[in-house]
């Protein structure tokens, strides 16, 4: 089984006024994130969205200022995915890989998933760190890469060739997946 994981497509991060707003260069990827999603889904791929969730004492507000704090709006899955977010599959992390310390190897072992395609923000922190731990597990894994972004362009690029080149995750865009769809 396919799944797409979506990354802290979350208001905290994707609404003006946060203090993670991540700017306009992550919100221009909604569009293709849904369009890409819609298709995953109606082709049978699991949807689980990650969603960044703190408590107010969080070890990670040392690195970064307050956010996504659990019972908040910025936990929330933004409006424009909320609808699919709603019958999907939605884990909360409190760390960058959406593996610690949470049940996505569960979700994803449980249901025999073999391939992944993650696509979300930011592409070189939590994008990149859920990767990692995808591919220390063994699964064929696809970085969308025009619905993956980060409000550090060049720490974006080089996550994006990290990826690729030591991890060995494959890099496409959701055009070239249409057109070639095995996503691993």
């Amino acid at each position: 089984m396919k799944a797409v994981i979506v990354v802290d497509m979350l208001r905290g991060f994707l609404e003006p006024g946060h203090n993670l707003y991540g700017g306009e260069g992550c919100r221009a990827i909604i569009p293709a994130t849904r369009a890409f999603l819609e298709r995953e889904r109606a082709l049978g791929s699991l949807l689980v969205f990650l969603a960044d969730t703190h408590d107010p004492d969080d070890l990670e507000f040392r690195m970064f200022p307050p956010h996504c704090l659990r019972g908040t709006p910025e936990v929330e899955v933004i409006p424009e995915l909320a609808d699919l977010a709603a019958a999907a599959i939605v884990v909360p992390k409190r760390r960058y890989s959406g593996f610690f310390d949470t049940p996505l190897d569960v979700v994803l072992s449980d249901r025999d998933v073999t391939e992944v395609a993650v696509v979300g923000v930011m592409t070189d922190i939590c994008v990149l760190h859920t990767t990692a731990d995808l591919r220390n597990r063994d699964y064929e894994t696809t970085i969308v890469t025009d619905c993956v972004a980060s409000f550090d362009p060049a720490a974006h690029e080089f996550a994006l060739e990290h990826m690729r080149g030591v991890l060995g995750a494959r890099l496409a865009t959701s055009a070239e997946l249409v057109a070639s769809p095995a996503v691993g």
